[in-house]
């Protein structure tokens, strides 16, 4: 892997992961196309994910600050459970539970039968359809709702004036829809399946507002990335590390970071105005241009 090579590599997982458009897909479709062997890059697939990671704890710090403040003071008893970072904790161990489980037991099953372009072809295209269906079903039963309007219009009051967003509360969160969104997760695990679509829009079906969604996305997302990197090399040891060079490594995590930071940022406003639909079309487009060739 040449430098360069590993400079767009990270680039395309710190913008894909993100996106709601699959960075474990792109990925493949990456190394494919540099002719490079994916099944001996699990050592640079590891670093760029952990670049990531560092986007997306630092984009959230505030909240991923007061989760760690809130997890300390419930340890001495100087907060309780209906502490709304506290709840949020709890969403978050729930929502983590599926793809640990999932994880540990079908990730060497779902490398051998699913990392290769025809699987990621078609579950881009699978995911995509599913995008606009969310879409469809969140605005025919929440985007015209009374409530749902005024509290909209609250937001944008609160944003006008520099009012509290909420104080870690996430809105239309409950502990069901996190294991719901939880196990939409677990699916991501399937190259082609994004993590962050999957995860929006079992919120969308469940009535979360777009962005809110996004940001319970994201913040269930460090563990799970987390883990997955930590678990991949602890079972490859040191034959992960000579896969791949040091400078490779260096390199992919610095740029994956870097576009992470920009694509997190532009995807959070982004997702304020706008729906997935676009997202959806270019899944499908990307996936059946992936099954032809």
């Amino acid at each position: 892997m040449t430098p360069l090579q590993s400079l767009l590599l990270g680039a395309l997982q710190g913008i894909t992961e993100f996106l709601p458009i699959s960075s474990s897909g792109h990925l493949v479709l990456g190394e494919h196309f540099f002719s490079l062997d994916t099944s001996a890059l699990k050592s640079f697939d590891v670093a760029v994910h952990m670049g990531t990671l560092l986007a997306i704890l630092i984009y959230f710090w505030k909240d991923v600050w007061q989760m760690l403040k809130t997890f300390f003071e419930l340890l001495t008893g100087k907060t309780k459970f209906d502490n709304p970072y506290a709840k949020l904790i709890l969403y978050i161990v729930i929502g983590t539970i599926p793809a640990v489980i999932i994880g540990l037991l079908f990730e060497d099953w779902m490398d051998a039968n699913f990392r290769n372009l025809k699987a990621v072809g078609t579950l881009m295209i699978l995911v995509g359809i599913t995008f606009y269906f969310g879409e469809m079903f969140y605005q025919k039963n929440y985007g015209s709702n009374l409530k749902a309007v005024v509290q909209k219009a609250v937001k944008k009051l609160k944003d006008f004036f520099g009012c509290d967003e909420g104080k870690g509360e996430i809105q239309g969160l409950t502990l069901r829809k996190a294991v719901i969104i939880g196990c939409a997760q677990a699916l991501a695990l399937l190259p082609g399946v994004s993590r962050s679509g999957s995860t929006i829009v079992a919120g969308l079906f469940q009535g979360i507002e777009r962005s809110s969604a996004a940001r319970f996305s994201f913040l269930l997302g460090i563990p799970a990335i987390f883990g997955a990197g930590i678990l991949t090399f602890i079972s490859g040891g040191s034959e992960i590390l000579e896969s791949v060079s040091y400078q490779s490594l260096i390199i992919g995590f610095v740029s994956s970071f870097a576009f992470g930071m920009l694509s997190v940022a532009l995807l959070m406003q982004f997702l304020k105005k706008f729906s997935l639909n676009v997202f959806a079309v270019y899944l499908m487009i990307v996936g059946i241009i992936t099954l032809i060739n």
